[in-house]
């Protein structure tokens, strides 16, 4: 298991986690990164749903402008 600073947890794999209401989740992936933030849609897994958004970050330019 690694624990990434400000991130998930990285336990090899296979995993099952035994969520709050007694659902068990299962991966048979040999890593898995597990949510410690609750921000994931994916939860217990974890889709980066942590990283924060870069400020004054370009936003794509309209493909057909007026």
């Amino acid at each position: 298991m690694t624990l990434e600073a400000g991130g998930p947890v990285l336990v090899e794999g296979p995993v099952e986690v035994v969520l709050d209401d007694g659902a068990v989740a299962r991966s048979d992936r040999f890593m898995v990164a597990l949510c410690t933030c609750r921000r994931s849609r994916t939860y217990p897994w974890c889709d980066t749903s942590h990283r924060a958004r870069e400020k004054g970050a370009p936003r794509s330019q309209d493909r057909n402008p007026s």
